[in-house]
């Protein structure tokens, strides 16, 4: 399972946090900045990927083993299931793009969906950048939406990912042009002569009789 998608800058700062397992934001804070600690200080040329036993992401409830009346067990048991935890990344100029799985995925297989990630991305925005992140960040999402759902991998084609995004983009817009209550029609274009009877405010008295005002 996926338990996180993070992206980060070399600064630290988050341009894009989504966790899939239930945490509080405090905590998710908190392990943001662990998860840039331990990132930012590998030197460059080593390995992609690496163990975070101390990163704690709760099982969901059906998972969690039974407390027992020995502490001791109970702690040991665990921590065994924290262990698996593995951080995953990948490093875009001033971009950190990392997930955090389970033992249950392949670190390969993560690391090729970053890329499937990334090109997505770029198809979106021609070229992204970390500006795109900030002020788009609802396609962002969209792109990311359409490649993993509740920590799962749906899709993994990038032209499949690409078209859905384009028809969702076309669709909001076409909701956002039906729901407009102004008639085109009724605003005066500029450069078009008055018909007969009509004065310097009937342009706007029109509008906001179309309006409903």
């Amino acid at each position: 399972m996926i338990h996180a998608v993070l992206i980060f800058n070399t600064h630290g700062k988050p341009r894009l946090s989504i966790f899939y397992t239930p945490i509080p934001p405090l905590v998710q804070q908190s392990l943001i900045a662990q998860i840039f600690s331990l990132i930012s200080d590998r030197p460059a040329g080593v390995c992609n990927f690496l163990d975070a036993p101390d990163l704690v992401f709760p099982l969901p409830t059906n998972l969690r083993p039974k407390a027992t009346s020995t502490n001791d067990r109970w702690k040991g048991k665990d921590r065994a299931e924290d262990d698996d935890t593995r951080v995953i990344y990948r490093h875009y100029a001033t971009l950190y793009f990392v997930f955090v799985v389970d033992g249950a995925e392949s670190e390969l297989g993560i690391l090729d969906l970053i890329q499937v990630f990334v090109e997505s991305l770029d198809r979106s925005f021609e070229s992204v950048c970390e500006l795109d992140l900030i002020f788009h960040f609802d396609e962002v999402h969209h792109v990311l939406s359409e490649i993993i759902q509740g920590g799962l991998v749906l899709e993994t084609n990038i032209n499949e990912i690409s078209l859905c995004v384009r028809s969702g983009a076309s669709n909001r817009k076409a909701s956002a042009a039906s729901a407009n209550p102004i008639i085109p029609t009724l605003l005066s274009a500029p450069g078009s002569r008055p018909g007969r009877g009509s004065g310097p405010g009937d342009g706007p008295r029109r509008w906001l009789a179309a309006m409903g005002v």
